[in-house]
C-alpha cells in the first residue's frame, strides 16, 4: 500500500488542494518551529504538497523555501502560487540536493513511509541540515502500520515507537526540543521538534 502513495496523490492533486485545510490548526507548532530559525533563512520543505497552508505561512514571513514533493501536478500548483521559490518534483527516500538549510520540515508526509525507510531517511535529513537547523515532523503515536481512506482508497501511514525516533534523532546528530504525542491543539498530530548540533 506505500508505493500507491505518490499515485494517489498524483492522480488525486485537485482534490487536495480542495480538501487541504488552510485554517492552520498547526501555526503554534509552525511559531515554536520559526523561533528556531535565522531572520530570512532557508527551509527545506519535505512532501511540501500544494505550498498551502505550511509553505505560505513561512514564504509570509521572509523565510527562503524549497518545497519537494513527488506529485508533479502538486509542485506545478506551488510553481504557480510562489513562482520566486524553488519547488523540486522528487522522492524523500532519494533527496540528495548537495546543500545544506537552516530548518527541515515533513508535515504529515514522511509517516507515510513504511518503518525500515523512515528509519533510512534520518541520515537524508543530517545531510540536508546546517548547524543549528531546527527539524520538524510528524509521526504515529505509536510503532505499527495503519490504513485510513482517501478518495475510495486505503491511504498507508506506519510509525515507530517514540524511543526509537529520539535514538535515531540521536545517532544522527539532531536533540529533541519539544514532542507532543497526539497534541489535541494540533488535530491529535504527533509532532516532533528538533535541533541539529
Amino acid at each position: 500500500m506505500h508505493e500507491r502513495i505518490i499515485g494517489l496523490y498524483e492522480e488525486n492533486a485537485a482534490a487536495w488542494d480542495r480538501q487541504r485545510g488552510r485554517q492552520l490548526i498547526e501555526s503554534a507548532w509552525l511559531e515554536r518551529f520559526s523561533e528556531m530559525l535565522p531572520h530570512g533563512g532557508t527551509i527545506l520543505d519535505i512532501g511540501c504538497g500544494m505550498g498551502e497552508p505550511m509553505a505560505a505561512w513561512l514564504i509570509e514571513r521572509g523565510f527562503s523555501v524549497t518545497g519537494l514533493d513527488s506529485s508533479p501536478s502538486l509542485i506545478a500548483m506551488c510553481r504557480r502560487r510562489f513562482p520566486e521559490q524553488e519547488w523540486i518534483v522528487g522522492d524523500m527516500r532519494r533527496t540528495a540536493l548537495g546543500r545544506r538549510f537552516d530548518g527541515l520540515i515533513a508535515w504529515h508526509s514522511f509517516f507515510h513511509l513504511p518503518q525500515g525507510e523512515q528509519r533510512a531517511t534520518f541520515p537524508r535529513f543530517s545531510a540536508h541540515a546546517a548547524a543549528g537547523a531546527a527539524l520538524m515532523f510528524t509521526s504515529g503515536p505509536c510503532a505499527g502500520e495503519t490504513l485510513g481512506e482517501w478518495q475510495g482508497e486505503p491511504l498507508y501511514h506506519a510509525s515507530l515507537d517514540a524511543a526509537e525516533y529520539q535514538a535515531l534523532l540521536a545517532e544522527n546528530g539532531f536533540s529533541v526540543r519539544q514532542h507532543a504525542a497526539k497534541d489535541p491543539d494540533c488535530g491529535d498530530a504527533t509532532i516532533w521538534l528538533a535541533q541539529a548540533a
